[in-house]
């Protein structure tokens, strides 16, 4: 399809993949990241669609002067700013990219929930000023833990696999049926209040979950638990946490979002703020409390995986084949190959760093579907050059990868010394590059015009 009639304006800067892969396909960009809100909405009439992050809100007015408007592209998780009741009836697209950041809040708030468990800041402080205080700085072990989760979608089910080989018991409670999985159990929100230890917060900021954790909502957990929120800072009333804080019923708390942080998420306080808030002052205070500025999902991989999320969705709009969007995969195929290798342990670890194959002992192993939808693997396995498994064929050979993106990873490739064999070419059917693996073989990089061969 030819994209060029669809013009896009960015109101907020992102990774450079996103402007430059949707020139590369065609769509027409243009970026305003200073003009006014009302200067905005005077020229919306000629764009189709926005790409933005949480610069201001767009309201009803914004959407009625974007006249053409197709689709709104939140380069985030949430949608709140938007709104989305009236530009659904608008008939304009929604996208966000929970996606692109659900692995790094799910490694956040497992590190803020070890260093809360083990008081590593303050003990860190401590050390720092030329104190020794073990006793003081005892920490909790998370085996035998029941952690609960409320809010149960890409970011609670990354949280939740994090978990997995820690001997804890997780709980979900999700208004959706049915989304519990092998990481986690989904019960009442009752039973969750009941057993939970820990509790940790991965909700939008919805009427519902507006000041979800007040002191009606605290009170209701039988035993007292430690608090984990990177979903949003209005979903805890900061007044009753610290309340609850200084009666022992919350035992600490490691927030990322604070209730009083401006809507976009750039700096703490409200405009109309016009001092400390008393609770936040009391929050500073506490050393059982753990603080991050919103960054939870801001890491420097998820800042690439945001802008490629967005992009397929904005693709996938608009083609004609409608499928599921995940983050692409360095690497998404293989035809299949068994080779001798002279150290077969440090050849799979090098394709797992440089390539991203997802590896075990045993090589790495592709899964895929035939068009029945049955399931199936392919396998690439180096083998020690003892093995009696097999005899080589004197034949030579070459690899050959299928990839997204390829001047990515080549440029990957050359910042970590591994140098192209020739130069790249592009026939009608993709485009080659070829480099050497540490043992001498040949691999044959191949990013496909066709998308099929990708899926």
């Amino acid at each position: 399809m030819d994209f060029s009639s669809i013009k896009i304006l960015h109101l907020d800067s992102n990774h450079s993949y996103l402007w430059d892969t949707l020139e590369s396909l065609g769509f027409s960009n243009t970026a305003d990241y200073t003009s006014s809100k009302a200067e905005i909405m005077v020229r919306m009439p000629e764009y189709h669609g926005i790409v933005i992050r949480s610069r201001f809100p767009i309201d009803q007015a914004f959407i009625d002067s974007a006249t053409q408007l197709q689709f709104i592209a939140r380069v985030g998780a949430g949608l709140e700013s938007i709104d989305c009741d009236y530009a659904q009836a608008k008939n304009i697209t929604l996208i966000s990219a929970p996606e692109g950041n659900r692995n790094a809040v799910g490694e956040h708030a497992l590190g803020m929930l070890l260093n809360l468990f083990n008081n590593l800041t303050q003990a860190n402080e401590q050390v720092r000023e030329g104190k020794w205080h073990r006793e003081g700085n005892r920490g909790y072990e998370l085996e035998g833990k029941t952690i609960g989760l409320i809010g149960y979608g890409n970011m609670g089910k990354s949280f939740a696999k994090k978990l997995q080989g820690f001997d804890v018991k997780v709980l979900c409670y999700d208004l959706e049926k049915n989304v519990g999985d092998a990481h986690a159990e989904q019960v009442s929100l009752q039973d969750l209040q009941q057993q939970a230890d820990v509790l940790s917060l991965h909700v939008p900021l919805t009427p519902l979950t507006h000041q979800l954790v007040n002191k009606e909502f605290i009170a209701k957990f039988a035993k007292p638990f430690w608090l984990i929120n990177t979903a949003r800072g209005k979903n805890v009333v900061t007044a009753d946490l610290v309340e609850a804080l200084q009666s022992g019923k919350i035992l600490g708390a490691a927030l990322d979002v604070l209730e009083f942080e401006k809507s976009s998420f750039e700096t703490l306080f409200q405009d109309n703020a016009t001092e400390i808030p008393a609770a936040f002052q009391a929050l500073l205070a506490m050393p059982n409390v753990l603080l991050s500025p919103h960054i939870a999902g801001w890491t420097h991989e998820s800042h690439l995986k945001l802008a490629q999320v967005i992009v397929a969705k904005i693709k996938q709009k608009y083609s004609d084949k409608k499928t599921d969007v995940e983050i692409p995969a360095k690497v998404t195929g293989i035809g299949g190959i068994f080779f001798k290798s002279t150290n077969s342990k440090e050849l799979i670890e090098w394709y797992r760093t440089n390539l991203g194959l997802v590896t075990d002992d045993y090589g790495s192993t592709f899964w895929w579907k035939d068009n029945d939808g049955n399931k199936c693997a392919t396998q690439w396995s180096p083998f020690s050059d003892q093995t009696n498994y097999f005899s080589p064929s004197d034949k030579p050979f070459m690899q050959n990868f299928r990839v997204q993106n390829l001047a990515l990873l080549v440029q990957e490739l050359e910042a970590k010394g591994i140098k192209q064999v020739g130069e790249s070419q592009t026939f009608e059917y993709g485009t080659f590059a070829w480099i050497m693996d540490p043992e001498g073989n040949k691999i044959e990089l191949w990013e496909p015009i066709d998308q099929v061969f990708l899926t």
